[in-house]
């Protein structure tokens, strides 16, 4: 009973100090190292075009497919990218509308999770998501 106390223990320390994403998309950290800018901005704005690439590549597709899955793991790690901005950055008004692209694109993408099989509303998800990720991008070169 104590070891399986123990390994619980470990387990949820494990999950809680490394970062649930990378635990539960660990491509999201591959994609956050190949993005990688000189600041957290740059890295950022490198993974909104990546994600808008993998976005139109994704299209006409079906299901989960690999570009949905790549484009799945992007948004995770730009998710995660948030953490690398300055307190300055955050203090800035760009910086609360980035925030705000950044809800948009998780409400987009629990939608296009539910249409993943259902075409045309993937496709159009997909668009919605593109052009989000070009506001969120312009907002970030802003903060720069």
């Amino acid at each position: 009973m104590a070891r399986a106390m123990s390994l619980m223990i470990l387990a949820i320390l494990l999950v809680v100090s490394s970062g649930c994403s990378y635990l539960f998309y660990p491509r999201a950290g591959d994609y956050a190292s190949q993005a990688k800018g000189a600041t957290g901005v740059d890295t950022m704005i490198n993974l909104t075009t990546m994600m808008e690439a993998t976005a139109a590549k994704a299209k006409g597709g079906k299901g989960k497919d690999a570009a949905f899955d790549d484009y799945h793991n992007q948004l995770h790690a730009l998710l995660d990218s948030y953490c690398e901005v300055t307190k300055e950055q955050e203090k800035t008004p760009a910086y609360d509308l980035a925030v705000t692209h950044k809800k948009e694109l998780i409400t987009i993408f629990k939608r296009l999770w539910k249409f993943k099989d259902d075409q045309p509303q993937r496709d159009q998800h997909l668009d919605l998501s593109i052009a989000e990720l070009k506001e969120l991008r312009e907002t970030l070169q802003t903060i720069k």
